[in-house]
């Protein structure tokens, strides 16, 4: 039996943003040095967080899935896939999508520990970075990919063309 097949709920979600531009700070001011971001022009923001019980396995279908989902409108109308258009990639860790509410409070108990959570996000950005770079039409246009930093807040900025927004879960 799949790893996969086992768990109960999932073990990862993701959250796909279609943007016009987007900042992210990766690196707060500090005294001597400026705020440092990475930034990408029209693409899609992946938001990612990681549940207990998730594990390398799940890396691949997340991949696959994230990367070839129609989900990004051409200047036409139609939804292709970020691949496809070719857009930019921006990849953020976002723990907070594994809150549940208890009352008037956020929960985080099923969120994974930070060390693993680490170690598959960078793992994920890693193979987005190489389907990426397979794409013969992506590299033609030097399509970019940027990502967060794990476990920091960040500060976002975000142009899109309406609020089109979905969640997809593992």
């Amino acid at each position: 039996m799949a790893a996969t097949e086992s768990r109960v709920g999932p073990v990862a979600r993701a959250v796909l943003q279609q943007c016009l531009h987007a900042r992210l700070q990766v690196k707060p001011a500090e005294p001597g040095s400026e705020a440092e971001w990475v930034e990408i022009q029209r693409g899609l923001i992946i938001y990612v967080c990681f549940f207990k019980g998730a594990s390398e396995e799940i890396i691949p279908q997340m991949v696959n899935t994230l990367m070839h989902v129609k989900l990004s409108e051409t200047e036409g109308g139609k939804y292709v896939s970020v691949l496809d258009l070719p857009g930019n990639i921006l990849i953020i860790p976002q723990a907070t999508l594994g809150g549940k509410l208890k009352g008037r409070r956020m929960q985080y108990h099923s969120n994974i520990e930070k060390e693993m959570g680490l170690d598959l996000y960078s793992q994920f950005v890693i193979q987005c970075e190489q389907e990426l770079a397979a794409n013969t039409k992506c590299a033609e246009v030097g399509t970019v990919l940027r990502h967060g930093t794990y476990g920091n807040r960040q500060v976002l900025k975000v142009d899109t063309n309406g609020p089109f927004t979905h969640m997809i879960e593992f």
